[in-house]
């Protein structure tokens, strides 16, 4: 790819209290073989002093932490870019990453989002995320977690949905279907948009040539876990509520509440009283704001270009159930942190 015709790649970065851990990540954007890139920063109300920048990037001070959705929201009004990369405060980047994005992109009209390899910062011989899947209970497969880097990993792939650590978006999409769900707050919010760019016609590929490192647990161990996971359970039932067939709501979503209602047994019997109402109140949260999800599914139905059935053949999983309570038990680890 010729230099002059490189697009013009707008860069967003959510920071909350980063402090050198951002600065490392600053630190590995300014060493990018890409030459036309933008940088726009959202602070969402840090005290670190993790807000000083360089001169060259724009700058949004939040007042307070207003979550990873809407804070993303207002960094994209900033952007000029053909394309918008989201790019996570605790993430390293290796110099040729965005290079290899925007070239494997821009070969193919049909890509609407693509993910890089990313691997943990703290083991980086195993990865953080290969892309996520769905599955018929509603809840999100996450492939390649935990897992040592190997040959499986070395092909591109379509996915469900890309993570938001790290992912590049064309700029039509969003023009299209919007970015995130400002109601989300954080977590799932990238897969909830994900799966309105799949609807909307376009695909979301995993890409291993580029890569990555992410510090995962860095953001989550200083968040207030117990709102954190309030957010985990309502955000997926919004998006289901949203973003599924009439028939397939009907299917999946009782499932997913019965499963989401038999966690909230198994921690009320362990004596987590505090931590089982999450569940209760994510379910009454979408009970009360059901108007306002219904309106919202409209507008999404309308501009659907892709049946479930055709979407299902290509990103859903069968459920492994013993990956799934390894992946309940890690929230319960998370959990604990509040004791």
């Amino acid at each position: 790819m010729k230099k002059l015709k490189l697009p013009l790649v707008s860069i967003i970065i959510v920071n909350w209290n980063g402090g050198e851990v951002f600065k490392d990540c600053l630190s590995s954007l300014s060493k990018i073989d890409y030459p036309n890139w933008e940088l726009i920063v959202v602070d969402n109300g840090s005290v670190d002093g993790s807000e000083t920048l360089p001169s060259n990037s724009k700058l949004i001070k939040n007042k307070e932490n207003l979550g990873f959705a809407k804070a993303n929201n207002q960094g994209y009004e900033k952007t000029k870019g053909k394309y918008i990369l989201l790019l996570n405060n605790d993430t390293n980047v290796k110099p040729d990453f965005l290079m290899k994005l925007v070239e494997r992109i821009e070969m193919e009209k049909e890509i609407g989002v693509i993910q890089p390899k990313i691997y943990m910062m703290d083991d980086p011989e195993r990865l953080d995320n290969a892309g996520s899947f769905l599955t018929r209970i509603g809840f999100l497969e996450h492939w390649g977690f935990g897992e040592k880097d190997g040959p499986e990993f070395e092909k591109e792939k379509e996915i469900f949905s890309a993570k938001g650590a790290c992912m590049l978006i064309r700029r039509e999409i969003i023009e299209r279907v919007g970015l995130f769900d400002s109601d989300f707050v954080s977590y799932f919010e990238e897969s909830d948009f994900c799966w309105r760019v799949w609807l909307a016609g376009y695909k979301i590929l995993f890409y291993p040539k580029a890569r990555i490192y992410h510090k995962v647990g860095f953001t989550i161990r200083r968040l207030d876990v117990i709102n954190l996971n309030f957010h985990y359970y309502k955000n997926r039932i919004s998006s289901l509520i949203k973003n599924l067939e009439t028939i397939n709501i009907l299917v999946i979503l009782p499932l997913h509440l019965l499963i989401s209602f038999g966690i909230f047994l198994h921690m009320l019997l362990r004596g987590k009283f505090k931590e089982s109402l999450i569940i209760i109140k994510a379910i009454f949260w979408n009970i009360i704001f059901l108007p306002k999800l219904l309106k919202k599914r409209t507008q999404v139905q309308k501009m659907r270009k892709v049946s479930d059935k055709e979407l299902f053949k290509k990103v859903l999983l069968p459920v492994k159930w013993k990956k799934f309570y390894g992946d309940f038990q890690r929230v319960e680890e998370d959990l604990k942190r509040i004791k």
